[in-house]
């Protein structure tokens, strides 16, 4: 273990950041989509219930290799070329949005209905009503289960290893087919995922206690 980190200690630095830097825009943009289309779910409006249902039901029960290896192959022949890292962004993206929407709706849900009922009495619109009142309280309620799946996507990113995305995963198979030392390879990235997904754990606890 020891010369595996000694001899390839900055490579597997360089997967830790392509690691780190998909998540992290993983992250941001799938709690953007999916509070989008957690709202759609609930508005009175049909059609829009229907659009939010529908891609909730699509991105969450396709596997997620099948997304990125879409995104890595399919869009790059018929659309636009795109490099492994930005097609497992965009799949990882797309399947984490589609749980964090399930996670939020459900929030929304559990929030009291008088609560959207009095805001409408009092001259709110429900887009203000939703953004000041609604959703609030209900990111507050979901935390614990959003803080779960902040921390699957970080796992979730080894994906990129199967597009040439360079990030952890990807550094330890090319690791380990060099040294042969597969167990050693694969236990010092175990360490780094771990690294990365420990502290984010604690912090979501510490967040629930405060918010509690």
């Amino acid at each position: 273990m020891i010369n595996i980190i000694t001899h390839y200690g900055q490579q597997l630095l360089v997967g830790l950041g392509w690691t780190v830097l998909s998540s992290v825009l993983a992250l941001f943009f799938s709690l953007i989509i999916g509070s989008v289309f957690a709202i759609m779910e609930v508005l009175p409006n049909k059609v829009a219930r229907v659009i939010g249902r529908t891609y909730v039901e699509v991105f969450r029960n396709i596997p997620l290799l099948v997304i990125t290896m879409f995104f890595y192959l399919v869009i790059p022949l018929y659309f636009v070329k795109i490099n492994g890292f930005t097609a497992g962004t965009i799949g990882l993206t797309l399947y984490t949005s589609a749980f964090i929407a399930e996670t939020i709706r459900s929030g929304i849900q559990s929030v009291d209905p008088g609560q959207m009922e009095g805001a409408r009495s009092v001259g709110m619109t429900y887009g203000q009503a939703m953004r000041q009142i609604i959703l609030p309280q209900a990111f507050k309620i979901v935390i614990p289960p959003l803080g779960n799946q902040f921390i699957n996507l970080v796992k979730n990113s080894s994906v990129l290893a199967f597009v040439a995305g360079f990030d952890l995963m990807y550094q330890a198979n090319s690791i380990a087919s060099a040294t042969f030392d597969t167990i050693n390879s694969y236990f010092v990235v175990g360490i780094m995922y771990l690294i990365v997904t420990m502290p984010l754990s604690y912090y979501m606890r510490h967040l629930e206690k405060k918010l509690a």
